[in-house]
């Protein structure tokens, strides 16, 4: 699975690319994290040390954190403004380490992030986040909760696999009974879903539609504005190999008008 994701990034990344403002608005980069270690390598691992650099990188240069929502009220047509250069910070799946080493680091800094959880992750194992680091996080002035669906399927995979009325169970599970774990468990509303391997189709969109996600992200090197459809706003994957190169483009708001599908 996270050979597919480095697949995905290398692919997207040699994409051609340009800067410019366009006629839907701010551009926003949607930066999205996995996993942070300071020892073990990983496709989708980086150091504390360079997560921390990363971020200072884009303050020194005059970007804005903002939060995920504040992002969405805009792209929405809700909000008229936000502050100059924005950008935003989310991280996927509940790892042990956004606890460990990511919190410390957003409270030193003061940037808002959110979080993109699936609950089969939840207190699973030592890797993953427990239901009471999940709770403490929320509890933070920092720290939204949010779907990442039920147990992070491959949904094309899932559909090849099972019958129309097995694969429809499936989807309303990975996108229904998901979110209302979440609100039951965290006490919040779940309003924004994250694709699992940025994989999506106009079925998928429907559903996640009709469970009440007002806004989805996928994965693609570009930034969100307002002419991607709503259950498409892509988001920049940080693997460790692109990380210097992925800041270049964030650094120059760089965007293409083609979609990841």
């Amino acid at each position: 699975m996270r050979l597919i994701y480095l697949l995905i990034a290398v692919l997207t990344m040699m994409c051609p690319y340009i800067s410019f403002a366009n006629n839907n608005g701010l551009n926003i980069p949607i930066i999205l994290y996995h996993n942070l270690n300071p020892t073990v390598p990983g496709s989708m691992t980086v150091t504390p040390q360079k997560f921390e650099a990363n971020l200072k990188l884009l303050k020194d240069n005059g970007f804005t954190f903002i939060p995920l929502k504040d992002a969405v009220a805009y792209l929405q047509g809700k909000r008229a403004s936000l502050p100059p250069k924005p950008v935003v910070l989310t991280a996927d799946d509940g790892w042990e380490s956004v606890y460990t080493y990511m919190f410390p680091i957003i409270k030193k800094l003061n940037i808002p992030i959110t979080l993109f959880v699936y609950p089969g992750s939840i207190s699973s194992s030592k890797h993953f986040l427990s239901w009471d680091q999940l709770k403490e996080l929320k509890n933070s002035a920092l720290v939204d909760i949010q779907g990442h669906t039920y147990s992070h399927p491959n949904f094309k995979i899932a559909k090849r696999n099972m019958s129309p009325a097995s694969y429809e169970q499936f989807v309303q599970k990975e996108l229904f009974t998901s979110k209302k774990i979440l609100e039951d468990k965290m006490g919040i509303k779940v309003s924004l879903l994250a694709w699992p391997f940025g994989i999506y189709n106009d079925y998928l969109e429907k559903q996640a539609t009709k469970a009440g996600y007002d806004m989805a992200f996928t994965i693609g090197y570009r930034t969100a504005n307002r002419s991607f459809k709503p259950m498409e706003q892509p988001r920049f994957m940080i693997v460790d190999k692109l990380v210097d190169q992925t800041y270049k483009i964030i650094l120059s708001s760089a965007t293409t008008k083609k979609k990841i599908t």
